[in-house]
């Protein structure tokens, strides 16, 4: 009953351990969730107020399948504002949020049997998309030590006459991580040379701290420019993830693609939510640094509290909203005779017996880690850290 396609798909486990902890919630335990990749904060009112009134105008109806013209001027103008990019609008496809967008471009340029390069730790959604296209995960991992950036030699090694498509995720999820200028410039090099593609995923481009500015690898040449799938959206940067709105920016042919592939499935994004996405684009960009502000103290929160745990380790995340800290020493251990074997056990000790959700590394590619998001209130993060530290003593 069931193809062989969606038999091989993995559901996402950071989306089912955030409908667990909301059940649990629904049923009244007292569960703090670090499970969900978002914001906390409400999406800014006058972005309500633009779709409100644009509904109310009577803008419920088809729009172009790739998106309005407005959205797509407000883009182009977004992307050589920020990142010194230009684009014209055949070249630009708006999407239902940033996940459809990557979904559009793999369908329409990965084949069965390409080979797609993915950095290891990994979003737990790219293999999965790479396999519905019938298209071959490879796996290059990364060191915590080089802030999990995938190595160029590392790259170079990886690329096959199958090879494809490599896909950059900075900042990154899970581990944060991001790429300096001069470490794209060398990853741009190879990726010219071999001839595949770059999908360049930079969702969380505006939480990025440390003074480290975002790059996009698309900007360090037009040869790197026409290879490169650029891919964003509002999700993150104005916590918009209900609105479902993505886009890609890339080589006219490929968009062409991909709007035919989005012209049978899904159609145009939503007519009203494109409305207040473009004003989120068009206005003043200053109110993103309130909400950066606010990631940047949890985050030095929550790793210095993760490092005063015995047998817990986290590097420090340079950019998106997340701690990926590692927790293979307290693999092993066991509480009333069960035993730790795996980061799965572990997150279910945790959610069963301290009531924290988190999420287990081993759906990103790191078995020996585990994922928690700290786009929260830092109530709810002392308070969990606090059951976090009690449940890790009370492993043997």
């Amino acid at each position: 009953m069931i193809s062989d396609r969606a038999k091989q798909i993995s559901p996402s486990p950071t989306l089912a351990i955030t409908a667990k902890a909301k059940q649990m919630k629904a049923e009244g335990i007292d569960v703090i969730s670090f499970g969900a990749g978002e914001p906390d904060f409400d999406t800014p009112q006058f972005i309500k107020d633009a779709a409100i009134k644009s509904m109310q105008e009577g803008f419920t109806k088809y729009t172009p399948v790739q998106g309005t013209v407005g959205l797509k001027s407000a883009i182009i103008n977004k992307l050589k504002r920020d990142n010194n990019l230009e684009y014209k609008p055949n070249e630009i496809i708006v999407s239902v949020g940033a996940k459809h967008s990557i979904y559009n471009a793999v369908m329409a340029t990965v084949n069965p049997g390409d080979e797609v390069i993915i950095p290891a730790p990994y979003w737990v959604s790219y293999p999965e998309i790479v396999k519905m296209a019938g298209g071959v995960p490879v796996y290059v991992q990364t060191k915590e030590e080089n802030g999990f950036c995938v190595a160029p030699e590392d790259l170079k090694s990886a690329i096959t006459s199958k090879t494809k498509m490599f896909i950059l995720n900075s900042p990154s999820n899970p581990t944060g991580g991001c790429y300096l200028k001069e470490d794209l410039e060398k990853l741009a090099k190879i990726i010219v040379e071999a001839g595949i593609l770059c999908l360049s995923d930079e969702i969380y481009e505006t939480i990025i701290y440390d003074g480290i500015k975002h790059v996009s690898i698309a900007s360090l040449g037009d040869d790197i420019k026409k290879q490169t799938i650029l891919i964003n959206g509002h999700s993150k940067a104005y916590s918009m993830t209900g609105w479902r709105i993505g886009y890609a920016a890339c080589d006219s042919q490929i968009v062409a693609a991909m709007g035919r592939i989005q012209g049978h499935s899904t159609s145009n994004p939503v007519s009203f939510t494109q409305t207040g996405a473009e004003i989120a684009l068009n206005e003043d960009q200053s109110f993103l640094k309130e909400m950066q502000s606010a990631f940047d103290e949890r985050r030095l929160y929550i790793v210095g509290r993760l490092n005063a745990i015995p047998g817990i380790t986290c590097s420090m995340p340079k950019g998106a909203f997340y701690a990926f800290p590692n927790v293979s020493a307290l693999l092993g251990k066991s509480f009333e005779g069960k035993i730790m074997k795996t980061v799965d056990d572990l997150c279910e000790y945790f959610l069963d017996n301290a009531k924290v959700a988190l999420v287990a590394g081993s759906g990103f590619g790191a078995p020996n880690y585990i994922r928690l998001s700290y786009a929260t209130s830092m109530e709810n993060i002392k308070e969990g850290l606090d059951r976090i530290e009690v449940a890790v003593k009370n492993l043997q």
